[in-house]
């Protein structure tokens, strides 16, 4: 019995005990026979009797139980989407910082290139302004080498002219981000950045300059040593000064590869130093957007999974 006022009504006769016909009598009592009700309350009774009472303790208790499942599914799903959400964060913080640190790369890559092309193209320019000249060493230069008796390394410039330097930075960092499906993660104006940073236009005209379009040159170059020079000369060997020197005036009066040096120094002074200045200048403005763009990440707190003060 639930409190001594439910015991006193079964114990009729007082006696402080229940027979069995008292609680007979007691159970009988409580509610009303099964067969007398409707069929809707028929329907809903458990046992041989209905009792109001019981039947709403009985619904409050589904429903508080219906509620409590309800909630527990909600805040668990909840948790679940918050969780993803905050996972997701933290890789877009990443792509965002390691994004970063190869744009950082590829500046400083892009800087040495520049540097190397600009010797070079002095190089090329000095050449081909001594074509002329009536010098056996015309063919000739030197750079500073203290490691040298007289401190010059000297070195026939066009011997260089089959080497190539494609233009080419590194993108791991950014095709693994778009391998994996983190991309979308991005902020969208970063994404928008970060493409035109390695799959541009201005990247396109670069990489073919120093790719395809040199490739001719030094094509031409090579073409015309093995179709000319090797059948007219005793012997080619254009890494070695010596070449250079006693074959001076024959190779002087080859106009075709002083129109390849001329076209290659043009193509570096007019084209590809521009593009390479000008990819330098997004490189910078991309370092600046995501230095932003991550000190705003930062500055977010977030509480278990929920950012308190978004930043977008």
């Amino acid at each position: 019995m639930a409190n001594k006022d439910d015991f006193d009504k079964i114990d009729a006769n007082e006696d402080g005990y229940i027979s069995r016909e008292e609680y007979t009598n007691a159970k009988k009592s409580a509610g009303v026979e099964k067969d007398d009700l409707n069929w809707f309350l028929r329907l809903i009774t458990l046992g041989d009797r209905f009792d109001i009472k019981d039947f709403w303790d009985r619904v409050k208790k589904s429903f508080v139980e219906f509620i409590i499942l309800v909630f527990g599914v909600t805040v668990s799903f909840g948790i679940e989407q918050q969780g993803g959400a905050s996972d997701n964060r933290s890789d877009g913080i990443e792509n965002l910082v390691n994004l970063r640190e190869e744009i950082e790369g590829i500046t400083a890559y892009t800087d040495e290139y520049t540097e190397n092309l600009n010797w070079i193209l002095e190089v090329y320019d000095k050449q081909y302004g001594k074509w002329e000249e009536d010098n056996d060493s015309i063919f000739i230069d030197f750079i500073e080498d203290d490691e040298e008796p007289n401190g010059k390394f000297y070195f026939p410039p066009m011997g260089l002219y089959k080497n190539r330097n494609p233009f080419n930075p590194e993108r791991v960092i950014f095709d693994a981000i778009k391998l994996d499906g983190t991309f979308r993660l991005l902020p969208k104006e970063v994404g928008l950045e970060m493409t035109k940073i390695y799959d541009g236009v201005e990247l396109g005209y670069l990489i073919e300059n120093t790719g395809k379009v040199e490739e001719r040159l030094v094509n031409q170059f090579t073409d015309r040593i093995a179709n000319k020079w090797v059948n007219e000369l005793p012997y080619v060997n254009i890494d070695v000064s010596e070449f250079w020197i006693y074959h001076r005036e024959y190779l002087q009066k080859d106009k075709f590869v002083k129109f390849i040096l001329r076209n290659r120094v043009d193509l570096w002074r007019s084209e590809v130093l521009g593009q390479l200045e000008d990819y330098k200048s997004k490189l910078v403005r991309s370092t600046k957007m995501l230095d932003s763009v991550i000190a705003v990440r930062n500055s977010e707190f977030e509480l278990i999974w929920w950012v308190l003060n978004p930043k977008d």
